[in-house]
């Protein structure tokens, strides 16, 4: 099984928000629908703009809670290296 860290934003000067899921496609989806009240439906956070994947559970939670002490411009860095344009990545994981 794999495991995912990602990153959705709202835009691209918006806001963004990391998380880790072992089904990447079920849970961008539940954030696009607003299936959870919180931050991401608050903020309308839905565009998939960066994600890694991991064997195992313990190596993407611990990656997730060491991206989310980056400071924000580490993490646009970190997006912008493989998505510069920001594009919503959603449909090409759902293919």
């Amino acid at each position: 099984m794999s495991y995912y860290v990602y990153i959705i934003a709202s835009r691209r000067d918006g806001a963004i928000y990391i998380g880790v899921a072992n089904d990447l496609v079920r849970r961008v989806y539940e954030h696009r629908i607003k299936a959870v009240p919180g931050l991401t439906s608050k903020y309308n956070i839905t565009q998939l703009v960066w994600f890694e994947v991991y064997d195992d559970p313990v190596s993407a939670i611990t990656r997730e809670k060491e991206l989310k002490k980056w400071k924000r411009s580490w993490k646009v860095q970190l997006i912008e290296a493989e998505n510069p344009e920001w594009k919503d990545l959603y449909e090409s994981i759902c293919i």
